[in-house]
């Protein structure tokens, strides 16, 4: 979990597109995690992730989860690079143009103990 800095979660007026954008977010490097004995290197990371709502509904409500999605199917895409500067490595994805994935939705969610509260 990290804190969205002012200005990098942008929502277009009509509510049907959403882009995150967080440039040098400081993170560690952890190859052997999960071991006990894994070692730490402080290492950066910037992203920025698309999502375009369809006019496909997507609704849940799962009342036994108190878990309730209302929104739409979308699309999305995202492009991210890492550092590791004490190692010298970085890495950069193929550009947003050319992401997709199999599965998006955005919308609105309520869970836990303000389920009953949000009909």
């Amino acid at each position: 979990m990290a804190p969205v800095p002012k200005g990098g979660l942008k929502i277009s007026g009509d509510g049907k597109t959403a882009t995150l954008e967080i440039n040098n977010l400081a993170v560690i490097d952890q190859p052997k995690w999960p071991a006990l004995d894994s070692r730490t290197t402080p290492a950066k990371m910037s992203f920025k992730v698309v999502w375009k709502a369809t006019d496909k509904p997507a609704n849940l409500d799962d009342a036994s989860k108190h878990f309730r999605f209302t929104g739409f199917e979308a699309s999305a895409q995202l492009a991210a690079r890492v550092e590791v500067p004490s190692i010298g490595f970085s890495w950069q994805s193929d550009p947003i143009s050319t992401s997709s994935a199999s599965f998006a939705v955005i919308g609105e969610e309520v869970n836990g103990r303000y389920y009953d509260s949000a009909k």
